[in-house]
């Protein structure tokens, strides 16, 4: 059995790429289930009714990153 959930694009930072599908890798801030949104970066169908697997940043874990790269 599935689990449903539900999310919302609470912030559209930014698209990394495009594919030849027209998906997009996204760099958004995401609230999952209703709880706070963090920063979330996968891929995208055109509208965004589909996402590929992906990664979820708090904010401190994206400054982290920030200063890594």
């Amino acid at each position: 059995m599935d689990k449903e959930f539900k999310f919302e694009i609470v912030e559209h930072v930014g698209v990394l790429s495009e594919g030849s599908r027209g998906w997009t890798k996204e760099l958004n801030k995401v609230s999952w289930n209703g709880a706070a949104a963090k920063y979330d970066l996968r891929e995208w169908s055109p509208d965004h009714a589909k996402m590929g697997k992906g990664i979820t940043l708090t904010e401190e874990e994206a400054r982290r990153l920030k200063e890594l790269l």
